[in-house]
C-alpha cells in the first residue's frame, strides 16, 4: 500500500473511534449528564435506567475513546468528561438540532398541553433576575447545582420541591430549568408548581447553554 494512504487510513481510523464510541443513544445520555458534573456508576444507571453492568461497559467504551475519565474518591470510583468532551457534545447537539427536523416535533408532541413550557425570552429573564422581579429554580440534584448554575438561581432539586413550596413566592413568577432542552426535571417541576397555584414557566436551557452564549455562570453553593 502507499506510505501516503496508509497514513490516511490510519488516522481516519482513529477519528472513527470518536464516532464509535457516541453511536449509542445511552452513550451519549451518559456524556450528557456527566457534563452536569461527575458521577459514580451507581449514580449514572439510576438516572439511565440502566443496570450497573450495563453502565459500566458503556463507561468502559467511552473511556477506551478518550471521552471519560475515572479517579478513585474514597471509596467510589467517579467519572467525568475528558477536556473539550462537553464542546464536542454541545456542538453536535446543535448540528442535530439544526438538521434533523424530526428532534424538534418528538419536543413538540411530548410539551403539548402542558402549561408553563413556551419559550422564555432569556434576554427579558436576564433583565428581571437583576431587578430580583423573577424567582429562578436550578432542580437538577445538588451536585450538579454546585458544579455550575446560573448566577442568581435556587437550588431546589425536585425531589425536594414540594417541601419547600412554602417558602417560595406566589407573586412572582418562577422560572425553573435544569440540564438543557431535553431534560424533564424542570418540566416536572412546572407542571408541580402550576398545579398547586403558582406562576411557572420552564426555562429550555440549561447551564451549557448558558455559558456557550457568554452568561454568568457561577459554582458553590
Amino acid at each position: 500500500m502507499n506510505p501516503n494512504r496508509r497514513f490516511k487510513d490510519e488516522i481516519y481510523d482513529q477519528f472513527s473511534r470518536i464516532g464509535k464510541a457516541v453511536s449509542s443513544p445511552k452513550r451519549l445520555e451518559l456524556l450528557d449528564i456527566l457534563c452536569q458534573g461527575e458521577r459514580t456508576v451507581e449514580i449514572l444507571a439510576r438516572e439511565t435506567s440502566l443496570t450497573v453492568a450495563n453502565t459500566s461497559q458503556h463507561l468502559q467504551v467511552l473511556k477506551n475513546s478518550r471521552l471519560v475519565e475515572q479517579q478513585k474518591k474514597g471509596l467510589y470510583v467517579v467519572y467525568s468528561p475528558a477536556p473539550m468532551v462537553c464542546e464536542f457534545f454541545f456542538s453536535m447537539r446543535q448540528v442535530a438540532e439544526n438538521r434533523i427536523a424530526e428532534i424538534e416535533q418528538i419536543k413538540k408532541c411530548f410539551l403539548a398541553g402542558k402549561k408553563g413550557m413556551e419559550p422564555v425570552d432569556r434576554d427579558a429573564l436576564i433583565k428581571r433576575i437583576q431587578n430580583n422581579d423573577v424567582t429562578i429554580l436550578d432542580v437538577r440534584p445538588p451536585e450538579e447545582f454546585k458544579a455550575g448554575h446560573i448566577d442568581g438561581a435556587l437550588s431546589v432539586p425536585l425531589n425536594e420541591l414540594e417541601l419547600m413550596l412554602a417558602k417560595l413566592p406566589k407573586n412572582k413568577e418562577i422560572v425553573a430549568y435544569c440540564r438543557g432542552p431535553y431534560c424533564v426535571l424542570s418540566v416536572e417541576a412546572v407542571e408541580l408548581l402550576n398545579g398547586k397555584g403558582y406562576h411557572a414557566v420552564r426555562l429550555e436551557e440549561g447551564v451549557q447553554d448558558w455559558r456557550a452564549m457568554g452568561l454568568s455562570v457561577a459554582s458553590g453553593e
